[in-house]
């Protein structure tokens, strides 16, 4: 049912944890399936996104998504992450149930979220790429 590679991201979740000096945090959840994803990002004066964690309350897919969206982002401009789809995360998890791609779809959701809110705290407008899909909606 999982590939290897969900399966590992479950068991061993990379950057999980809550940040205390994270300057861009987001959380979204899905009520019909109950899972919560709050993402946390430190960003650099440049732009450049230098920590990011997660906190996931949910299933075992909505652990290594989110796992495997701070790894895609990590390193990356803000305008670089703004780009991450679901989509990219399945592939990069080599595929999800079609029962689960409302997880890859909050960790797309959680990224945007956190950006937006790092955008929020500077005073400075939000840029274009932040709109969310509303998972399972």
């Amino acid at each position: 049912m999982y590939t290897e590679k969900v399966l590992d991201h479950f068991s061993h979740p990379r950057n999980m944890g809550e940040m205390q000096d994270a300057n861009g945090v987001g959380m979204v959840g899905n009520a019909k399936c109950g899972d919560i994803m709050q993402m946390f990002l430190k960003i650099s004066d440049e732009g450049v996104i230098e920590d990011v964690s997660f906190k996931t309350f949910g299933c075992g897919a909505a652990i290594a998504t989110s796992s495997m969206a701070t790894e895609l982002i990590k390193g990356k401009k803000v305008e670089e992450a703004l780009k991450l789809s679901n989509s990219a995360v399945v592939e990069a998890l080599e595929g999800l149930p079609p029962q689960k791609i409302h997880c890859s779809v909050l960790a797309e959701e959680a990224v945007k979220a956190a950006v937006e809110d790092y955008y929020k705290r500077r005073g400075e407008p939000v840029p274009e790429g932040t709109e969310r899909k509303h998972a399972g909606h």
